[in-house]
């Protein structure tokens, strides 16, 4: 009786929605339903679409210019979109290839360094003295941010180089321009970030200048200065203490 039952099923369309087909393939006894066939040719379809790729795609600079006579209109118009964005990308590669570190200039360089450098181009000048420790510590720190921010352009100079008398108390100076105007400016040690500065206090500082995209998320500076003002603050409610405490202690006199 249940053999009967069973081939009457299978004589039935496997595909159709029933409740009964559905228990019969939860036991294998109906192979899976199978999917329509127009269902099946826009799958295959678009997995093709997916590994389609276009033989401009393959190409360089030079031979897109070349083959091009061989693409139609809307290729043409494909593959200057595709070459505008191969020219961005190799203008990208050269940059990240051409800075990256933090580079010695002179005084006669700096308009050709500095002023003059590409208007796309963040650049970053530290102007210093080996005698002055501080400015060491800036060099040892802008090092690291040319290294960890190669689209940017970071400089140093010796200061007799490019400006003559210019005072130690200004030192160190950094100084960041973009299209040949001066962006943003830190003059001297307090404005640095002072004689405890942490490369991530100066990433921040540049940063908020614009040149260069940071990933810190707050100022780093700000705990420093919290614990800062709360000893300051501990320190004055010890001082006003020990003040109403002598007043208490001096002798009253009428």
């Amino acid at each position: 009786m249940q053999v009967g039952t069973v081939t009457e099923s299978n004589e039935r369309d496997p595909n159709e929605d029933t409740e009964w087909n559905e228990i019969l393939r939860k036991f294998g006894i109906l192979p899976p339903k199978e999917k329509p066939k127009d269902e099946i040719e826009e799958m295959v379809l678009r997995l093709q679409k997916e590994v389609e790729v276009k033989p401009y795609e393959r190409m360089n600079l030079k031979e897109l210019k070349e083959a091009e006579d061989d693409f139609d209109e809307a290729d043409r118009k494909a593959v200057e979109m595709y070459r505008q964005q191969r020219l961005q990308e190799w203008k990208c590669l050269q940059r990240r290839q051409k800075y990256g570190e933090l580079r010695e200039i002179s005084g006669q360089q700096y308009v050709k360094e500095v002023t003059n450098a590409p208007e796309d181009v963040w650049v970053i000048i530290h102007l210093y003295r080996t005698s002055i420790p501080m400015c060491l510590l800036v060099n040892e720190h802008l090092s690291q941010l040319a290294r960890k921010f190669p689209e940017a352009k970071f400089v140093k100079a010796i200061v007799n180089s490019c400006i003559e008398d210019y005072h130690d108390t200004c030192l160190p100076t950094i100084l960041v321009y973009k299209s040949g105007e001066i962006k943003g400016r830190f003059i001297g040690v307090a404005e640095c970030g002072g004689i405890y500065l942490k490369v991530e206090e100066l990433e921040w500082k540049l940063a908020e200048v614009g040149a260069i995209e940071t990933d810190l998320e707050e100022n780093p500076k700000k705990e420093t200065i919290n614990m800062m003002t709360l000893q300051k603050q501990n320190t004055s409610a010890h001082e006003n203490t020990n003040t109403k405490s002598s007043d208490v202690l001096k002798p009253h006199i009428t």
